[in-house]
């Protein structure tokens, strides 16, 4: 579809993600042992055969500019293109994006080009596949000025979400960004047969929740836009616009997770080690694209690996894993226990002449030293474990902060880069 534009939103600090955010964009924390959660939204526009791609940035860019320069390339003869727009000053705006309506209203110019008709806006923080074109499609069959792709939920979970309730021809009437109150949920409950109408098992949800992903027609979006200071999509903009214009719903029923905070990255990451995983990474027919690295094969020695991803690159030696993700380059001394954990491995391999240095200072090789035991962590890129280190959060610890390491949602996590000598007990 040559005439749609497709935006995607990772401008925000990811202070939910934090520290895993600390030196990178949201959008740029690594996924899946190989991946980017940027992957995700632009392999789906790819797969949707959507190829003019803007991506809104501006917090810690540079990593994510890499990767996508690196991943992404179009022939010349293409049209097709993948470009990040980071906040800047510009005569008409001094300030930083304010939220998601601010960032797309800051880029407006970008995306009134010729045969340009419509503006897809999507998250970049969620693991989802979608066939963008049937979202696209249902929008200009119904003749919507704006369309909102909706999910079904079960009421417990209607304080996380915007839930909006609809007309039998699919017409939003009534939005609510985290309602709490009772009788709020109840007159945007839905009938199971709302949903048997679509084709859809209600399976016990009786509300729509937003997605985030939103098509636009761009004379409309330019009008909405620049016709108020409000900025937020789903807080301000979808609200005020429900009863001036056509707004209508796009019914999605297939695995859709939010992973914008450490708890639900941490989920969805391990959820993928299932033999039978929600969210298919095997799908040939709608791949995830990424940067070719052209690593070697993992070498695995004597080890014990049960439900668990192992990545490109990896040295693993006499070690039992155990429902975990295992990143590109990961080096796993002997003897190492570990359990539900996340190890997002290295961006490079560690020379002999920065081993020797590191050992003259008695610092541990990067990767995990013999002996260790971790269980229930997330390691990031370029960490340095000494041998003997444990750790698991044995007291049940909700959130903490300390020099090596951080908790959050009883889940251990050491930052990018951290040194663990040997002996440590976490």
């Amino acid at each position: 579809m040559d005439n749609v534009i497709s935006v995607i939103l990772g401008g925000g600090q990811g202070a939910r993600l934090y520290p895993l955010t600390k030196e990178r964009s949201k959008p740029a924390v690594p996924l899946a042992g190989k991946y980017r959660i940027i992957d995700i939204p632009i392999s789906n526009c790819l797969n949707s055969n959507l190829n003019k791609i803007y991506v809104l940035t501006q917090f810690n860019s540079a990593s994510l500019n890499r990767h996508i320069t690196r991943a992404y390339k179009f022939d010349n003869f293409s049209r097709g293109f993948i470009e990040i727009l980071a906040a800047t000053q510009t005569i008409e705006s001094m300030n930083w994006y304010q939220g998601t309506a601010d960032a797309v209203r800051q880029n407006l110019r970008f995306f009134n080009q010729p045969n340009i008709d419509f503006v897809l806006i999507l998250s970049g923080d969620q693991l989802y596949r979608m066939n963008y074109q049937e979202l696209i499609k249902e929008h200009i069959k119904t003749g919507a000025e704006v369309t909102v792709s909706v999910i079904p939920v079960e009421r417990d979970s209607a304080g996380s979400f915007g839930i909006l309730k609809v007309d039998e021809q699919g017409h939003i009437n009534d939005f609510f960004e985290k309602p709490k109150d009772e009788k709020i949920i109840n007159s945007l409950t839905l009938s199971a047969s709302a949903f048997d109408r679509r084709g859809i098992n209600a399976r016990g949800r009786s509300l729509l929740a937003s997605m985030g992903i939103y098509v636009f027609n761009l004379d409309v979006l330019n009008e909405v836009l620049k016709g108020s200071e409000k900025s937020d999509f789903g807080k301000d903009i979808i609200p005020d616009i429900i009863k001036k214009r056509r707004v209508f719903t796009y019914f999605f029923d297939g695995y859709w997770e939010d992973i914008g905070t450490i708890k639900s990255f941490y989920e969805a990451n391990l959820s993928l080690t299932s033999s039978t995983p929600s969210f298919d990474l095997y799908n040939e027919k709608a791949q995830i694209y990424t940067n070719p690295l052209f690593l070697p094969g993992s070498v695995i020695n004597e080890c014990k690996i049960t439900k668990s991803i192992i990545s490109d690159g990896c040295i693993i030696n006499n070690a039992e894993i155990h429902n975990s993700v295992i990143g590109i380059r990961s080096i796993i001394g002997n003897n190492v226990i570990m359990r539900d954990s996340i190890i997002m491995g290295a961006d490079y391999y560690e020379s002999e002449s920065n081993i020797r240095t590191n050992r003259y200072k008695k610092m541990p090789d990067m990767g995990i030293g013999d002996d260790s035991r971790i269980i229930g962590a997330i390691i990031d890129k370029n960490v340095h474990i000494g041998e003997k280190v444990t750790i698991e959060n044995v007291k049940k610890i909700e959130e903490l902060n300390a020099d090596n390491y951080m908790i959050r949602d009883y889940i251990v996590i050491i930052p990018k880069g951290r040194v663990i000598p040997s002996h440590t007990v976490i």
